[in-house]
């Protein structure tokens, strides 16, 4: 019987890291959870998602707990009508998904301004205030652990793969954000 022996993938962060992340993404989220709350105010998932990465951020909560947790948030956009309540439901549904891996931070980032850009098209100027205010929201310590993450696309192993958050307008969002903690 042979054992394989997997190395993490960076886009996990360590369980310290994760947690210091999970704060700042359950902040990204809470910001645009207005949006989806306006069309479903009866769907508490997102909101209760977002409590749960604050409270798994504050080492709470296990992490084992909330990977298996992790999903429920995103199955709430199909509560939403527009799509800019979709995005912040899964904003949060991403800020949930810290505990099992640090690169969701970005997804809930990305998420985020995508449901403010959604919500204010004829505002040119909302994705670029999103993006700062975010950014401003980060701790040193925060920052720091998403300047370990691997670039985009780079590492095909988690979020920051070649999947949905590679692409589009979720995929550049992120691609700015890295690129302005980095710069």
């Amino acid at each position: 019987m042979s054992v394989v022996s997997r190395t993490p993938s960076p886009q996990a962060l360590s369980e310290l890291d994760r947690r210091r992340v999970a704060l700042w993404a359950a902040e990204c989220a809470e910001r645009a959870l207005p949006l989806f709350e306006h069309e479903a105010p009866d769907d508490p998932r997102p909101r209760e998602a977002i409590t749960r990465a604050r409270a798994f951020g504050h080492g709470e909560l296990s992490a084992a707990g909330e990977i298996r947790r992790r999903f429920v948030a995103g199955r709430a956009a199909a509560s939403a009508s527009t799509p800019a309540g979709v995005a912040a439901a899964r904003s949060a549904a991403q800020a949930a998904g810290v505990a099992h891996m640090g690169a969701h931070a970005l997804g809930a980032a990305a998420y985020a301004v995508a449901a403010v850009r959604a919500s204010h098209r004829q505002d040119a100027g909302a994705v670029d205030h999103e993006i700062t205010v975010q950014l401003d929201l980060l701790s040193p310590d925060a920052a720091s652990a998403l300047r370990r993450l691997p670039l985009l696309g780079s590492d095909p192993a988690g979020p920051l793969g070649a999947g949905l958050l590679a692409s589009g307008f979720l995929g550049s969002t992120i691609r700015e954000i890295q690129a302005r903690l980095l710069g």
